[in-house]
């Protein structure tokens, strides 16, 4: 099964992103809501491939493990990408992820072993500001750095950023060990206190392991890993 985006980024990338991420129209839990998947009578319409260079929405102005049948589904092709939409909990990220074609491909890939940190969508809602906006952006550029076809690139870019400061090179991945994430120059790390795994530096909860498939697993964070 391919990783494909949900019907809402179907169409052109502009509209798209405008009707997701609109933040004068949009809210959180309007995102939330259109992220959520498909009715099961829908599940098997085929979706169109991620767009090339489909990137964020923007304002428009102003040595593998076996699967998991319990968490899978079954048998041995079950993929990342297959399962990454099926906790409502994590849909915001899953959404973000969707939209950008470099790791939905990794997840899509059985060579490429990941361990998936994907906030809740508490987490998400929470943040001081969008996934896709820089601090850096508004001190330089005001507060249209967003706007234009120069503002969706740079957002595009901040969004990847932080989708891929999400996704560890490795699984398994063991206690204590250090890596950098696909997109992040701090090593990160987990370890075990009274029973819960917490990722460091951060101190940040794994709720739960969401699923563990052929190519990885997804791991369920209380909170957003911030390698700014």
């Amino acid at each position: 099964m391919r990783f494909t985006p949900y019907l809402v980024f179907a169409p052109t990338a502009a509209v798209a992103f405008a009707q997701l991420f609109d933040p004068l129209h949009r809210t959180a839990s309007d995102i939330q809501q259109q992220l959520q998947p498909q009715p099961a009578d829908h599940a098997q319409i085929p979706l169109a491939k991620p767009v090339r260079g489909l990137g964020p929405a923007m304002p428009p102005s102003g040595a593998s493990q076996a699967d998991s049948p319990a968490n899978a589904g079954g048998g041995s092709s079950v993929m990342l990408s297959d399962v990454m939409g099926r906790d409502k909990s994590i849909n915001l990220f899953a959404g973000f992820l969707r939209s950008i074609e470099s790791p939905s491909q990794r997840l899509d890939d059985p060579a490429r072993n990941t361990t998936v940190l994907a906030p809740l969508n508490s987490a998400i809602e929470n943040l001081p500001r969008k996934p896709w906006e820089d601090p850096k952006d508004y001190s330089a550029l005001g507060a249209n750095a967003y706007e234009g076809k120069d503002g969706q690139g740079r957002a595009q870019r901040n969004l990847r950023r932080f989708v891929e400061a999400h996704l560890i090179p490795t699984s398994p991945w063991p206690a204590g060990e250090k890596i950098k994430p696909v997109g992040g120059d701090t090593e990160v790390w987990w370890e075990e206190k009274d029973g819960v795994k917490r990722i460091q530096p951060g101190d940040i909860e794994v709720v739960s392991v969401g699923s563990t498939v052929v190519n990885g697993e997804v791991w369920i964070l209380k909170g957003v890993w911030n390698d700014s």
